[in-house]
């Protein structure tokens, strides 16, 4: 079977996330959201070619991110996925619809979109750095967001799942957790790691104990000093205190 070749895993993985999208799309969100993004709809065919290329059964890591950001999931359909990196390191790249009302400020312009998304960067040029090849990755590992939907305010503003108010995190977060279990269950990973505390806190509150260890790593937004201050080297060092693996740079023949 080739890499590029579709495998029941990566079906199955794809109807746990479109019977997610279809259900979160009956739900609504008041102010100060406005817009709300679910790329598994206008961004399915770059989403599903990259599940369908990589996500080929069990994996040892499941990292997990929060939701898509702007420039990245938002224009691509791949979890962190800044443009340069899903075009060049995975080697991805499908035509990109738009969504049913299209904030004026955050335009989608798939794989046009000429602005980096920094945490897209830093997550898939680490893993570049360490991995010759990103088949070498996913054979042991394979990166997940918690939630598929974009909230935008009036101003462009990005908000979070964690700022929604309280009656719309119980209702979402009930959904995205039901999602990860089944996810979860298929990937039966040994260790789940959030990108982020607000991923880590959700991988442990969805998922039953003994699932998996669990573990946090720093997130790699640039709106955190932290992170500005060698993202992928304190990733690294924490990663190798979880036990979990290295990706610290290799030296290359």
């Amino acid at each position: 079977m080739s890499a590029r070749t579709s495998s029941p895993f990566a079906e199955r993985m794809l109807r746990i996330e479109r019977a997610l999208s279809r259900e979160l799309a009956g739900l609504s969100f008041g102010a100060p959201v406005t817009h709300v993004y679910d790329p598994l709809v206008y961004a399915w065919k770059p989403h599903a070619a990259f599940v369908r290329r990589y996500a080929r059964g069990p994996v040892r890591v499941l990292f997990l991110g929060m939701n898509p950001g702007p420039f990245g999931m938002a224009q691509t359909g791949v979890p962190f996925g800044e443009v340069g990196a899903v075009r060049g390191f995975l080697g991805v790249e499908a035509p990109v619809a738009k969504p049913r009302r299209e904030h004026p400020k955050r335009p989608i312009e798939g794989f046009a979109c000429a602005r980096s998304e920094v945490s897209g960067a830093r997550v898939w040029g680490a893993i570049a750095a360490h991995y010759e090849k990103p088949e070498s990755f996913f054979a042991d590992a394979f990166v997940l967001n918690y939630c598929p939907l974009v909230f935008m305010e009036a101003s462009g503003k990005n908000r979070t799942p964690g700022q929604l108010a309280s009656e719309e995190r119980a209702t979402l977060f009930a959904r995205c957790d039901a999602a990860l279990v089944k996810l979860a269950a298929l990937f039966a990973p040994r260790f789940v790691i959030g990108i982020g505390r607000f991923a880590a806190d959700r991988a442990r509150a969805a998922l039953p104990d003994g699932a998996a260890k669990f573990g946090e790593i720093l997130h790699p937004s640039p709106a955190s000093p932290a992170a500005n201050r060698g993202w992928a080297a304190q990733a690294h060092a924490q990663l190798r205190a979880l036990g979990v693996c290295d990706l610290a740079p290799q030296r290359r023949a």
